[in-house]
Protein backbone atom coordinates (compact mmCIF):
# COMPACT_ATOMS: atom_id res chain seq x y z
CA UNK A 1 0.00 0.00 0.00
CA UNK A 2 1.34 3.31 -0.94
CA UNK A 3 0.39 5.49 1.86
CA UNK A 4 -1.58 7.62 0.59
CA UNK A 5 -4.72 9.30 1.77
CA UNK A 6 -7.53 9.36 -1.07
CA UNK A 7 -9.74 12.13 -1.61
CA UNK A 8 -11.66 11.19 -4.27
CA UNK A 9 -15.32 10.40 -6.21
CA UNK A 10 -14.97 6.67 -4.90
CA UNK A 11 -16.69 3.73 -6.96
CA UNK A 12 -19.94 2.58 -5.08
CA UNK A 13 -20.66 -0.03 -3.23
CA UNK A 14 -21.20 -3.28 -4.73
CA UNK A 15 -18.51 -3.40 -7.71
CA UNK A 16 -18.55 0.00 -6.84
CA UNK A 17 -19.29 3.80 -7.47
CA UNK A 18 -16.97 5.20 -9.14
CA UNK A 19 -13.67 6.60 -9.04
CA UNK A 20 -15.10 9.00 -11.08
CA UNK A 21 -11.68 8.54 -11.90
CA UNK A 22 -10.28 11.50 -11.99
CA UNK A 23 -10.97 10.05 -12.03
CA UNK A 24 -15.05 9.46 -12.19
CA UNK A 25 -13.41 6.64 -12.52
CA UNK A 26 -10.96 5.22 -13.73
CA UNK A 27 -9.86 7.30 -16.14
CA UNK A 28 -12.06 5.69 -18.89
CA UNK A 29 -11.20 5.17 -18.99
CA UNK A 30 -9.95 8.25 -17.89
CA UNK A 31 -10.83 9.43 -14.42
CA UNK A 32 -8.70 10.39 -10.93
CA UNK A 33 -8.57 10.31 -7.76
CA UNK A 34 -7.41 12.61 -5.12
CA UNK A 35 -4.70 12.13 -2.48
CA UNK A 36 -4.15 14.07 0.85
CA UNK A 37 -0.48 14.00 1.77
CA UNK A 38 0.18 13.00 5.49
CA UNK A 39 2.94 15.09 5.07
CA UNK A 40 5.19 16.45 2.37
CA UNK A 41 5.38 14.24 -0.71
CA UNK A 42 2.08 12.65 -1.41
CA UNK A 43 3.61 9.82 -3.23
CA UNK A 44 5.74 8.89 -0.07
CA UNK A 45 4.53 6.33 2.86
CA UNK A 46 4.51 8.27 5.90
CA UNK A 47 5.86 8.08 8.94
CA UNK A 48 2.85 6.54 10.70
CA UNK A 49 -0.59 6.65 9.79
CA UNK A 50 -3.05 8.21 11.73
CA UNK A 51 -5.01 7.11 14.84
CA UNK A 52 -8.62 6.11 13.80
CA UNK A 53 -11.31 7.24 15.66
CA UNK A 54 -13.55 4.57 17.44
CA UNK A 55 -16.27 5.01 15.08
CA UNK A 56 -13.55 4.15 11.94
CA UNK A 57 -11.78 2.08 13.55
CA UNK A 58 -14.89 -0.24 13.79
CA UNK A 59 -15.84 0.34 10.44
CA UNK A 60 -12.41 -0.80 9.14
CA UNK A 61 -12.02 -3.56 11.45
CA UNK A 62 -15.52 -5.13 10.11
CA UNK A 63 -14.22 -5.30 6.71
CA UNK A 64 -11.11 -6.70 7.65
CA UNK A 65 -12.99 -9.58 9.40
CA UNK A 66 -15.78 -10.02 6.85
CA UNK A 67 -12.85 -10.49 4.15
CA UNK A 68 -10.82 -12.83 6.47
CA UNK A 69 -13.39 -14.94 7.15
CA UNK A 70 -14.67 -15.17 3.31
CA UNK A 71 -10.78 -16.10 2.51
CA UNK A 72 -11.36 -19.15 5.42
CA UNK A 73 -14.46 -19.72 3.99
CA UNK A 74 -13.25 -19.97 0.43
CA UNK A 75 -15.35 -17.32 -0.64
CA UNK A 76 -14.06 -14.05 -2.37
CA UNK A 77 -12.60 -11.59 0.47
CA UNK A 78 -13.77 -8.70 -1.86
CA UNK A 79 -17.58 -9.42 -2.39
CA UNK A 80 -17.51 -9.94 1.66
CA UNK A 81 -15.73 -6.40 2.02
CA UNK A 82 -18.39 -4.55 -0.54
CA UNK A 83 -21.18 -6.16 1.37
CA UNK A 84 -19.73 -4.87 4.42
CA UNK A 85 -18.89 -1.81 3.12
CA UNK A 86 -22.47 -1.53 1.98
CA UNK A 87 -24.01 -2.13 5.58
CA UNK A 88 -21.43 1.14 6.66
CA UNK A 89 -23.87 3.79 5.91
CA UNK A 90 -20.72 5.20 4.51
CA UNK A 91 -21.38 7.60 1.32
CA UNK A 92 -17.95 7.55 -0.08
CA UNK A 93 -16.53 3.83 0.94
CA UNK A 94 -15.05 1.43 -1.95
CA UNK A 95 -13.73 -1.71 -2.49
CA UNK A 96 -11.42 -2.21 -5.66
CA UNK A 97 -10.07 -5.08 -6.99
CA UNK A 98 -6.11 -5.48 -7.31
CA UNK A 99 -5.98 -4.59 -10.85
CA UNK A 100 -8.32 -1.31 -10.62
CA UNK A 101 -6.57 -0.03 -7.79
CA UNK A 102 -3.49 0.06 -9.81
CA UNK A 103 -4.86 1.34 -12.57
CA UNK A 104 -6.17 4.13 -10.34
CA UNK A 105 -2.74 4.31 -9.06
CA UNK A 106 -1.24 4.59 -12.42
CA UNK A 107 -3.77 7.10 -13.87
CA UNK A 108 -2.32 9.87 -11.32
CA UNK A 109 0.64 9.37 -12.78
CA UNK A 110 -0.54 10.53 -15.83
CA UNK A 111 -1.34 7.73 -18.38
CA UNK A 112 -3.50 5.05 -19.03
CA UNK A 113 -4.74 2.62 -21.53
CA UNK A 114 -8.56 3.34 -22.43
CA UNK A 115 -10.49 4.89 -25.17
CA UNK A 116 -10.73 8.24 -23.68
CA UNK A 117 -13.57 9.06 -21.83
CA UNK A 118 -14.29 10.51 -18.74
CA UNK A 119 -17.70 9.47 -16.87
CA UNK A 120 -19.27 10.05 -13.71
CA UNK A 121 -22.96 8.62 -12.20
CA UNK A 122 -26.04 10.87 -12.56
CA UNK A 123 -28.39 10.64 -9.28
CA UNK A 124 -30.75 8.66 -11.57
CA UNK A 125 -27.99 5.95 -12.33
CA UNK A 126 -27.28 7.24 -15.88
CA UNK A 127 -23.63 7.40 -16.89
CA UNK A 128 -22.52 10.71 -18.30
CA UNK A 129 -19.61 11.15 -20.39
CA UNK A 130 -18.04 14.43 -19.03
CA UNK A 131 -14.79 14.40 -20.80
CA UNK A 132 -13.59 13.47 -24.03
CA UNK A 133 -9.76 13.38 -24.39
CA UNK A 134 -8.67 14.91 -27.79
CA UNK A 135 -6.98 12.72 -30.14
CA UNK A 136 -8.48 9.83 -28.83
CA UNK A 137 -10.12 6.56 -30.26
CA UNK A 138 -13.26 8.36 -28.38
CA UNK A 139 -12.76 11.69 -29.60
CA UNK A 140 -12.08 10.21 -33.37
CA UNK A 141 -15.57 8.44 -33.23
CA UNK A 142 -17.06 11.68 -32.22
CA UNK A 143 -18.26 11.08 -28.85
CA UNK A 144 -18.74 14.24 -26.78
CA UNK A 145 -19.40 15.40 -23.31
CA UNK A 146 -22.70 14.89 -21.91
CA UNK A 147 -23.27 11.85 -24.17
CA UNK A 148 -25.20 8.64 -22.15
CA UNK A 149 -23.05 6.07 -21.96
CA UNK A 150 -25.97 3.22 -22.89
CA UNK A 151 -23.87 -0.09 -22.80
CA UNK A 152 -20.76 -1.37 -23.19
CA UNK A 153 -20.27 -4.67 -24.77
CA UNK A 154 -23.80 -5.41 -24.88
CA UNK A 155 -24.73 -5.26 -21.20
CA UNK A 156 -26.98 -1.91 -20.03
CA UNK A 157 -24.54 0.39 -17.72
CA UNK A 158 -27.72 2.36 -16.08
CA UNK A 159 -27.56 1.73 -12.23
CA UNK A 160 -24.75 -0.08 -12.37
CA UNK A 161 -21.12 1.28 -10.29
CA UNK A 162 -19.73 3.60 -12.39
CA UNK A 163 -15.72 2.40 -11.90
CA UNK A 164 -17.59 -1.09 -13.26
CA UNK A 165 -18.63 0.59 -16.15
CA UNK A 166 -15.15 2.71 -16.63
CA UNK A 167 -13.35 -0.65 -16.22
CA UNK A 168 -15.67 -2.49 -19.23
CA UNK A 169 -14.08 0.33 -20.77
CA UNK A 170 -10.32 -0.58 -20.07
CA UNK A 171 -10.38 -4.23 -20.31
CA UNK A 172 -8.81 -6.73 -18.18
CA UNK A 173 -5.66 -4.73 -16.14
CA UNK A 174 -4.13 -8.46 -16.37
CA UNK A 175 -3.51 -8.03 -19.95
CA UNK A 176 -1.78 -5.85 -22.66
CA UNK A 177 -5.40 -4.12 -23.16
CA UNK A 178 -3.92 -1.66 -25.70
CA UNK A 179 -5.32 -2.57 -29.18
CA UNK A 180 -7.95 -4.79 -28.22
CA UNK A 181 -11.82 -3.71 -29.15
CA UNK A 182 -15.17 -2.58 -26.98
CA UNK A 183 -18.02 -1.80 -28.09
CA UNK A 184 -20.15 0.85 -26.85
CA UNK A 185 -23.82 2.13 -27.21
CA UNK A 186 -24.32 5.81 -26.47
CA UNK A 187 -27.12 8.11 -26.61
CA UNK A 188 -27.45 12.33 -27.17
CA UNK A 189 -30.98 13.61 -27.20
CA UNK A 190 -33.42 11.79 -29.56
CA UNK A 191 -30.31 9.50 -31.12
CA UNK A 192 -29.24 5.69 -29.81
CA UNK A 193 -26.13 4.31 -31.60
CA UNK A 194 -23.50 1.94 -30.91
CA UNK A 195 -19.88 1.81 -32.21
CA UNK A 196 -16.46 0.00 -31.66
CA UNK A 197 -13.44 1.38 -30.30
CA UNK A 198 -10.43 0.17 -29.78
CA UNK A 199 -7.99 0.82 -27.09
CA UNK A 200 -4.91 2.88 -26.97
CA UNK A 201 -2.04 3.84 -24.32
CA UNK A 202 -2.96 7.28 -24.05
CA UNK A 203 -1.46 10.38 -21.36
CA UNK A 204 -3.56 12.23 -19.96
CA UNK A 205 -2.40 15.45 -21.20
CA UNK A 206 -4.50 17.52 -17.92
CA UNK A 207 -3.55 21.04 -18.70
CA UNK A 208 -4.28 22.89 -21.97
CA UNK A 209 -3.58 27.01 -22.01
CA UNK A 210 -4.39 29.39 -24.90
CA UNK A 211 -4.64 32.63 -25.04
CA UNK A 212 -7.50 34.64 -26.25
CA UNK A 213 -7.29 38.15 -27.88
CA UNK A 214 -6.44 40.76 -25.54
CA UNK A 215 -3.80 38.54 -23.72
CA UNK A 216 -6.38 36.79 -21.82
CA UNK A 217 -4.71 33.05 -20.88
CA UNK A 218 -6.98 30.34 -19.98
CA UNK A 219 -5.57 27.11 -17.86
CA UNK A 220 -7.85 24.20 -18.22
CA UNK A 221 -7.30 21.75 -15.40
CA UNK A 222 -9.03 18.73 -15.88
CA UNK A 223 -7.36 16.47 -13.52
CA UNK A 224 -4.71 16.73 -10.77
CA UNK A 225 -2.59 13.97 -12.00
CA UNK A 226 1.93 14.45 -11.24
CA UNK A 227 3.14 17.47 -12.49
CA UNK A 228 -0.04 19.46 -13.17
CA UNK A 229 0.54 22.32 -10.32
CA UNK A 230 4.14 22.63 -11.63
CA UNK A 231 2.44 23.41 -14.89
CA UNK A 232 -0.19 25.44 -13.94
CA UNK A 233 3.26 27.63 -12.36
CA UNK A 234 4.72 27.96 -15.67
CA UNK A 235 1.98 28.81 -17.77
CA UNK A 236 0.99 31.46 -15.31
CA UNK A 237 4.93 32.60 -15.42
CA UNK A 238 4.80 33.07 -19.10
CA UNK A 239 1.46 34.43 -19.13
CA UNK A 240 1.43 37.95 -21.60
CA UNK A 241 2.55 40.80 -18.53
CA UNK A 242 -0.30 42.18 -16.53
CA UNK A 243 -2.78 40.12 -18.61
CA UNK A 244 -5.53 37.85 -16.88
CA UNK A 245 -6.06 34.23 -16.16
CA UNK A 246 -8.71 32.51 -16.15
CA UNK A 247 -8.53 29.03 -14.26
CA UNK A 248 -11.10 26.37 -16.02
CA UNK A 249 -11.72 23.74 -13.57
CA UNK A 250 -15.40 22.79 -14.89
CA UNK A 251 -15.45 18.80 -14.72
CA UNK A 252 -12.21 18.47 -13.05
CA UNK A 253 -13.05 15.44 -10.70
CA UNK A 254 -10.38 15.43 -8.42
CA UNK A 255 -6.82 14.05 -8.36
CA UNK A 256 -3.88 14.43 -5.97
CA UNK A 257 -4.52 17.38 -3.30
CA UNK A 258 -0.70 17.80 -3.31
CA UNK A 259 -0.98 18.92 -7.25
CA UNK A 260 -3.90 21.32 -5.90
CA UNK A 261 -1.75 23.22 -3.54
CA UNK A 262 0.79 23.54 -5.83
CA UNK A 263 -1.44 25.03 -8.03
CA UNK A 264 -2.81 27.33 -5.48
CA UNK A 265 0.74 28.19 -5.02
CA UNK A 266 0.85 29.78 -8.39
CA UNK A 267 -1.60 32.08 -7.10
CA UNK A 268 -0.98 33.04 -3.41
CA UNK A 269 2.16 34.17 -1.50
CA UNK A 270 2.21 31.37 1.15
CA UNK A 271 -0.66 30.92 3.80
CA UNK A 272 -3.71 28.63 4.29
CA UNK A 273 -5.25 26.95 0.99
CA UNK A 274 -7.33 23.86 3.57
CA UNK A 275 -7.72 22.20 6.87
CA UNK A 276 -8.68 19.01 7.22
CA UNK A 277 -9.20 16.17 9.42
CA UNK A 278 -8.34 12.75 9.61
CA UNK A 279 -10.00 11.02 12.25
CA UNK A 280 -10.14 14.26 14.40
CA UNK A 281 -7.01 15.05 14.03
CA UNK A 282 -6.97 18.28 12.55
CA UNK A 283 -3.94 19.35 9.96
CA UNK A 284 -3.14 22.26 7.40
CA UNK A 285 -2.24 22.31 3.83
CA UNK A 286 -0.35 25.40 2.74
CA UNK A 287 0.64 27.27 -0.21
CA UNK A 288 4.46 27.66 -1.32
CA UNK A 289 5.00 31.45 -1.01
CA UNK A 290 6.02 33.23 -4.37
CA UNK A 291 3.00 32.95 -6.60
CA UNK A 292 1.56 35.55 -8.44
CA UNK A 293 -0.79 37.61 -6.15
CA UNK A 294 -1.82 40.50 -8.37
CA UNK A 295 -2.78 38.96 -12.03
CA UNK A 296 -6.49 38.84 -12.64
CA UNK A 297 -8.25 35.85 -11.96
CA UNK A 298 -11.60 33.83 -12.59
CA UNK A 299 -11.84 30.39 -11.62
CA UNK A 300 -14.57 28.37 -13.78
CA UNK A 301 -16.61 25.60 -12.01
CA UNK A 302 -19.43 23.65 -12.50
CA UNK A 303 -21.11 20.75 -11.41
CA UNK A 304 -18.40 18.33 -12.25
CA UNK A 305 -16.47 20.21 -10.01
CA UNK A 306 -15.34 18.09 -7.32
CA UNK A 307 -12.74 16.84 -4.99
CA UNK A 308 -9.27 18.54 -4.85
CA UNK A 309 -10.99 20.77 -7.01
CA UNK A 310 -13.43 22.12 -4.88
CA UNK A 311 -10.28 22.26 -2.32
CA UNK A 312 -8.56 24.74 -4.53
CA UNK A 313 -11.57 26.37 -5.44
CA UNK A 314 -12.60 27.12 -2.05
CA UNK A 315 -9.22 28.38 -1.44
CA UNK A 316 -8.90 30.90 -4.01
CA UNK A 317 -12.13 32.13 -2.92
CA UNK A 318 -11.74 32.73 0.76
CA UNK A 319 -8.28 34.08 -0.24
CA UNK A 320 -10.14 36.90 -2.02
CA UNK A 321 -7.80 35.71 -4.92
CA UNK A 322 -10.57 35.20 -7.69
CA UNK A 323 -14.12 35.07 -8.58
CA UNK A 324 -15.62 32.51 -8.95
CA UNK A 325 -18.04 32.03 -11.74
CA UNK A 326 -20.33 29.04 -12.85
CA UNK A 327 -22.61 26.72 -10.79
CA UNK A 328 -22.53 25.19 -7.58
CA UNK A 329 -19.49 22.31 -7.43
CA UNK A 330 -20.38 18.65 -6.77
CA UNK A 331 -19.57 18.56 -2.62
CA UNK A 332 -16.99 15.87 -2.42
CA UNK A 333 -14.93 17.37 1.13
CA UNK A 334 -14.06 14.03 2.83
CA UNK A 335 -10.81 11.96 2.87
CA UNK A 336 -10.79 8.34 2.60
CA UNK A 337 -8.15 6.31 3.84
CA UNK A 338 -7.33 2.78 1.83
CA UNK A 339 -6.40 -0.74 3.36
CA UNK A 340 -5.30 -3.62 1.42
CA UNK A 341 -7.09 -7.11 2.15
CA UNK A 342 -6.18 -10.67 1.85
CA UNK A 343 -6.71 -11.32 -1.36
CA UNK A 344 -5.24 -7.74 -2.63
CA UNK A 345 -8.15 -6.05 -3.27
CA UNK A 346 -8.00 -2.91 -1.37
CA UNK A 347 -11.26 -1.31 0.72
CA UNK A 348 -11.34 2.21 1.60
CA UNK A 349 -13.17 3.84 4.10
CA UNK A 350 -14.17 7.52 5.15
CA UNK A 351 -11.87 9.14 8.11
CA UNK A 352 -12.44 12.56 8.33
CA UNK A 353 -13.14 15.94 6.09
CA UNK A 354 -11.58 18.97 4.49
CA UNK A 355 -12.46 22.80 4.95
CA UNK A 356 -11.35 26.06 3.14
CA UNK A 357 -9.55 28.49 4.41
CA UNK A 358 -12.36 30.11 6.78
CA UNK A 359 -13.82 26.82 7.67
CA UNK A 360 -16.53 26.41 5.41
CA UNK A 361 -17.52 22.34 5.07
CA UNK A 362 -17.80 21.37 1.62
CA UNK A 363 -18.92 17.63 1.60
CA UNK A 364 -22.47 17.83 0.56
CA UNK A 365 -22.69 21.38 0.19
CA UNK A 366 -20.34 22.28 -2.54
CA UNK A 367 -18.65 25.54 -3.06
CA UNK A 368 -21.68 28.54 -4.56
CA UNK A 369 -19.58 30.44 -7.63
CA UNK A 370 -19.60 34.31 -6.77
CA UNK A 371 -21.62 34.63 -10.23
CA UNK A 372 -23.71 32.04 -11.32
CA UNK A 373 -23.46 31.05 -15.08
CA UNK A 374 -24.40 28.03 -17.27
CA UNK A 375 -24.38 29.54 -20.40
CA UNK A 376 -21.46 31.52 -22.03
CA UNK A 377 -19.65 31.21 -19.07
CA UNK A 378 -16.35 31.75 -20.59
CA UNK A 379 -17.71 35.43 -22.36
CA UNK A 380 -19.08 35.62 -18.82
CA UNK A 381 -15.42 35.30 -17.14
CA UNK A 382 -13.92 37.79 -19.92
CA UNK A 383 -16.47 40.60 -18.84
CA UNK A 384 -15.14 39.72 -15.22
CA UNK A 385 -11.81 40.12 -16.10
CA UNK A 386 -12.10 43.54 -17.55
CA UNK A 387 -14.19 44.57 -14.45
CA UNK A 388 -10.93 43.40 -12.76
CA UNK A 389 -8.33 45.59 -14.47
CA UNK A 390 -6.78 43.06 -16.73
Amino acid sequence: MSGRHLFCQPRRFGRGAGLTLVFASVLVAGAATGSFPDAGDGDRKPASEPTLSAASASRHEDVAKAAEKAMADGTSPMEAAERAVSRSGDRWAAVYSEGEFEEFEEALDGQYTGVGLWARSERDGRIEVTRVASGSPAAVAGIQRGDRLRSVDGKKVDGRPVTEVVSSLRGDATAAAAGTTVRVGLERGPRAWSLTLRRARLSTDDVTVRTLAGGVTVIRVAAFTKGVGDTVRTAVRQAPAGAGVILDLRGNSGGLVTEAVTTASAFLDGGLVATYDVAGDQRALHAETGGDTTRPLVALVDGGTMSAAELLTGALQDRGRAVVVGSRTFGKGSVQMPSRLPDGSVAELTVGHYRTPVGRGVDGRGITPDLDAERNVLERAGTVLSGLGR
